[in-house]
């Protein structure tokens, strides 16, 4: 009997560790199951940028990738590995190092929807010898990628070097790749000009609203080292930039927008609205916002008509209309209905929002119950006049008193500059 005793309660031990094993991993199944059912009845199913492709085949489901993820937006569905929320996916990438057995790639694109992507080499140089991209104009928003592409593409360019009788580096644009590609020039030594189109560094983070948090990894960065930031918000990373250009010396060039590039004698010659650089090799570090897209409707030529939200307290007490489905018109939109008085209308054409972040949408559903949010899906405006907007919504014209329309439907990528240089651009659909 003592003998039963020795083998039936560890016995029993193990068989409540085990059940409980298999509960609490059925339940997390069950879970991650049912965000994956509500991405699919809310339509939002396509994930915004850089995002993983797993083969069920390859996948061991061992959750690695899932709590590698900081946007929770994987799961684990009968012991495989899926993208369970594709709209919060924003490009982290930290899933595909994190998955033991290589079941995990990332692509841009889907069969549905594609992303334009200009052609680069591992190196950042596009098919255009001594033309390099690096950044969001190559699909890579997140800050801390962005800014290690710009150094890297810097440590390309300076494996070789001219006679200087030219720059070797015209590096264009001032936001995180810029900015990193320029610390790194100078820590090469290298002859070069950083050229930036807007008053101020910061890129696509400067058109960011006030206060927005921005989320980025630690990053190297030539001449500073590591630098841990974590959640930060838009204002504390412009300054940390900005402390950075100030401790170094860095010179940028503001307000100077390049025309043209042209192929020259041993390289280019870059044309900006002030002057004419020769240099060995062109950087570009810029935004895919490129032009901003309009609504093509009467009043658009408005003066109210703005295309990025600076600062939301203009807009005290005033009616507002914002344009767009995206992160950038839903944190327009919220932020400017935080303003006292003010009443704020968020216009979107598609019938349910696939591209926003949780905290996003979760913010824009509170404002909607304060009443302080308007939302108006499967809408477009029709005309804009001095004190009202008229949007078709569900085959309806309706006409709203407005002080000011806010459009944030994107830009257009500047396939025409990118083209007259020679450089190619990809339409990517679900590749990597």
């Amino acid at each position: 009997m003592n003998d039963l005793y020795y083998y039936l309660v560890p016995a029993i031990f193990v068989l409540v560790v085990v059940v409980r094993h298999v509960r609490n991993k059925n339940r997390r199944h069950a879970a991650a199951a049912e965000v994956l059912d509500e991405a699919i009845k809310s339509g939002l199913t396509e994930p915004p940028s850089l995002h993983p492709v797993i083969d069920p085949i390859v996948c061991c489901g061992s959750g690695a990738c899932v709590s590698a993820c900081p946007e929770k937006a994987l799961g684990i569905i009968n012991h495989k590995a899926v993208l369970i929320n594709p709209a919060h996916c924003i490009g982290h990438g930290a899933c595909a190092p994190a998955c033991p057995v290589g079941a995990i790639k990332l692509v841009f694109g889907t069969e549905r929807r594609g992303i334009d992507i200009p052609y680069v080499k591992p190196n950042f140089e596009t098919n255009v010898p001594g033309i390099y991209i690096a950044g969001e104009l190559g699909g890579m928003g997140l800050v801390r990628k962005a800014a290690d592409q710009g150094r890297q593409a810097i440590e390309s360019i300076a494996k070789s070097r001219g006679d200087g009788k030219q720059l070797d580096v015209v590096i264009v644009g001032a936001g995180p790749a810029g900015l990193a590609a320029t610390l790194g020039a100078m820590e090469k030594k290298l002859r070069s000009v950083t050229l930036e189109q807007e008053e101020s560094l910061g890129g696509t983070v400067y058109h960011y609203p006030r206060n927005k948090i921005v989320m980025t990894q630690p990053v190297v960065l030539p001449l500073v080292g590591k630098a841990k930031l974590g959640e930060i918000a838009k204002e504390d990373l412009l300054a940390f930039w900005q402390g950075i250009v100030d401790r170094v010396g860095m010179r940028l060039n503001f307000n100077e927008r390049v025309e043209q590039v042209s192929a020259a004698e041993g390289g280019y010659v870059v044309k900006s609205n002030r002057a004419e650089y020769r240099t060995r090799n062109v950087l570009l570090a810029i935004g895919r916002r490129g032009t901003p897209r309009k609504l093509g409707v009467p009043g658009e030529e408005s003066p109210k008509v703005v295309y990025r939200l600076v600062d939301p307290e203009q807009y005290s007490g005033k009616k507002v209309l914002v344009v767009g489905g995206g992160d950038s018109a839903i944190e327009a939109a919220v932020a400017t209905a935080e303003q006292p008085g003010t009443k704020v209308v968020l216009s979107y054409r598609g019938d349910a929002f696939g591209r926003v972040k949780q905290k996003n949408r979760e913010r824009m559903e509170e404002a909607e119950r304060a009443g302080r949010l308007t939302v108006l899906l499967s809408s477009t405006v029709s005309k804009i006049e001095t004190g009202h907007v008229h949007l078709d919504h569900d085959g309806k014209v309706v006409c709203h008193e407005n002080d000011g329309v806010i459009v944030c439907a994107g830009g257009i990528l500047p396939t025409g500059m990118l083209k007259d240089m020679g450089i190619k651009v990809e339409t990517k659909h679900g590749t990597e």
